[in-house]
């Protein structure tokens, strides 16, 4: 059986990877040859890596033809052909901190007993090129291409003024003898792009899409009169002579390339070990917005440029350097599934659940699909494959789908069915010319008071003075359009109200800021997420011991926990991929409210689980339920098999003393519970 599993994951993989390469091959093909992106180039890049995990997977799986093992697309046809003396070689992507300290790992086993050092740059966003100068004059300039050979585009680069026609003469006499290649980076920088934009919008002209694009675009042209006319700069990383002696170390090729007149980064660097490239990796995260030109990470090398040819090459990249990719704006990940949530104004959300990806820098697994004609407009459907993309850099969206890499057999989304199934205490309507469904006869300001009264009460954060009367008045002034809002509250807002005189007002503020720092569990339950009642809220902050992490749960995560089923899991994800819910908890943060784990463990009733009946004469069933967890016991809300005690007040529900007498449970008193909880 085991090997059965084994196959038929492989064989899952294997048509997996068809899908991708043919996906990423077009990508490649528009991109670099056509000069037309059909995805940003984060959106790829996540592929690729996909990719290339699948791949080191299953290493009998890769091919010749796998667009892991080659660099770039084929050279235009309007441009002669020209054969790079040394490979143009892309470099393998790392992604965080782990796979660059893995690669790291993996240099310094190849290099047993030697010194290694590095350097590292800013990984510019343009069009790669290479100048090859004899005996100091500029010859020839050749675009990347395939990596083997690329486009004679000499012409174009002569009309880059920071590209020297000459080597400047007082460099170091043995770089302007014989041949000499300096590699670098077409680009055009920020300002420049967009003031071209400014022009072309006061002349009716379609605006260029990116610096990126236009830059590749420019070298493209035939006319050279047209590729002056735009202001490109050649920035140079790289220096190659025939003799290696002549440039020894990356550090060095930076200090003669200055000589001999290029523009190169001036925040290039040698580094001594792994904690100096991730100083400068977390340096530059932020800085680099503040860069003239774009760029999406960094390029890291061996500093020795002996030990980086002696490392050589794996596939279509040197084992010595790797492009260390800053967090993407764009990923990609597959749809698991479909729920639908009801938000605080009644409308019904439909969220996407996928595999966790990181975009910009966080990790995150579901994302909103707006409404029903959404979700029929992208076609998305569970087990797609679809771009991830933050809005706002807050909340996840789904960009598009990419059906080349759709599975056979899939089904368009039923939302009616959905909401049936997921939500069958309620009722929709979706009136006549609007996109949202929502709940029938529910609207904003009603369901914002009850959730506010929910949030205030007993069981939930027990903010005195901030009842029934005043959820209402505070709603319909508009002091309060979300549940965080609660946390904005001064006196001197509520003093303008009718219902709030000096002392009123002063006692409600300082009952909110009581509440800034509330127990976890109490906190899950006062968010108002449908099906988690007071127990679940306990059972969740046991479990997951902070609101991020529960926030981060998948499906399989919620149904691990002891009493979550697949409703209530499905609420739960639906609630945490909600926009106006990750909007409000964004605002509980920087009004600084924290949640803190703060349950008792192993008191007198851990392990004992009690359902309460009827109404109680000495303490409210809020206050029981408070006073059996703080001794580690259970409150459910019906008697099954696990069920220890019911606890029967005045006028117990007939059903559940039926059920306790069927299961054989015990059945106590008001008294009975108290002498229990003087243990």
């Amino acid at each position: 059986m085991a090997l059965q599993s084994n196959q038929n994951e492989k064989d899952k993989a294997k048509a997996r990877i068809v899908k991708l390469r043919q996906l990423i091959d077009e990508y490649r093909h528009e991109y670099h040859v056509n000069d037309r992106s059909i995805m940003s180039e984060a959106a790829a890049d996540s592929l690729k890596h996909e990719l290339t995990e699948l791949e080191e997977r299953y290493p009998d799986l890769v091919t010749m033809d796998s667009p892991t093992q080659r660099v770039a697309g084929t050279p235009l046809p309007q441009f002669s052909s020209v054969a790079h003396r040394w490979p143009m070689l892309s470099l393998n992507d790392v992604f965080d901190a782990s796979e660059l300290e893995s690669w790291q790992q993996r240099v310094e086993k190849l290099l047993p007993g030697e010194k290694t050092t590095y350097f590292i740059d800013l990984k510019m966003d343009g069009l790669a090129c290479s100048l090859v100068y004899e005996y100091g004059l500029l010859v020839r300039a050749v675009t990347r291409g395939d990596g083997k050979n690329g486009e004679d585009v000499t012409q174009n680069a002569r009309t880059i003024n920071s590209v020297p026609l000459r080597l400047r003469e007082d460099a170091s006499r043995h770089l302007l003898q014989g041949y000499t290649e300096v590699r670098g980076e077409i680009v055009m920088y920020k300002a420049d792009f967009e003031q071209l934009n400014r022009v072309r919008a006061v002349e009716g002209q379609a605006l260029f899409a990116n610096p990126r694009n236009l830059a590749a675009g420019t070298m493209r042209q035939l006319d050279a009169t047209l590729v002056a006319a735009r202001p490109l700069q050649f920035h140079a990383y790289d220096l190659l002579r025939e003799d290696m002696d002549d440039v020894p170390t990356s550090a060095a090729s930076y200090e003669y390339l200055r000589e001999l007149g290029f523009n190169v980064n001036t925040q290039a660097q040698p580094a001594s070990n792994i904690a100096a490239l991730l100083e400068f990796a977390e340096q530059w995260q932020e800085k680099r917005l503040d860069l003239p030109f774009h760029t999406d990470g960094l390029v890291i090398k061996v500093n020795d440029r002996e030990q980086f040819d002696r490392l050589g090459v794996v596939g279509k990249a040197p084992r010595g350097a790797v492009a260390y990719k800053y967090p993407a704006e764009q990923a990609t990940t597959v749809v698991k599934d479909i729920v639908i949530s009801i938000g605080r104004t009644g409308a019904a959300t439909p969220v996407a659940v996928f595999d966790p990806v990181v975009v910009a820098g966080t990790t995150v697994q579901h994302a909103s699909l707006h409404n029903a004609d959404e979700i029929a407009r992208k076609d998305v459907r569970i087990g797609d494959t679809v771009i991830i993309y933050k809005a706002g850099d807050i909340i996840p969206q789904v960009e598009r789908v990419l059906p080349e890499l759709r599975p056979n057999g899939t089904k368009a989304f039923d939302f009616s069915a959905a909401l049936a199934r997921q939500h069958p205490d309620l009722e929709f309507e979706r009136p006549s010319g609007e996109v949202v469904t929502r709940v029938k006869g529910a609207t904003g300001p009603l369901l914002l008071k009850r959730a506010l009264r929910h949030f205030a009460s007993k069981g939930a954060l027990d903010i005195d003075g901030l009842g029934e009367k005043n959820a209402i008045a505070l709603v319909d002034a508009g002091l309060i359009q979300d549940l965080a809002d609660v946390y904005t509250l001064d006196k001197e807002k509520l003093l303008e109200l009718e219902r709030f005189a000096e002392i009123s007002a002063e006692k409600l503020v300082q009952a909110v800021n009581r509440a800034k720092r509330p127990a976890l569990h109490r906190f899950i339950y006062a968010l108002g997420i449908r099906h988690v009642g007071a127990q679940t809220a306990i059972d969740l902050a046991n479990h997951f011991g902070s609101l991020e992490r529960l926030s981060q749960a998948t499906l399989d995560d919620l149904s691990a926990v002891d009493g979550v089923g697949q409703v209530v899991a499905e609420s739960i994800v639906g609630w945490f991929g909600d926009a106006d819910n990750l909007s409000m908890l964004e605002k509980f943060k920087q009004l600084n409210v924290e949640p803190v784990q703060a349950l008792t463990a192993g008191g007198s009733l851990e392990g004992k689980t009690f359902v309460i009946t009827g109404s109680l004469g000495e303490m409210s069933r809020e206050e029981a339920a408070e006073r059996i967890r703080a001794l580690g016991g259970k409150v459910t809300a019906s008697v099954s098999a696990q069920t220890s005690y019911l606890v029967a007040g005045e006028k117990p529900g007939s059903s559940k003393v039926k059920q306790a007498e069927d299961h054989g449970t015990e059945q106590i008193d008001e008294q009975g519970l108290l002498e229990l909880l003087k243990d």
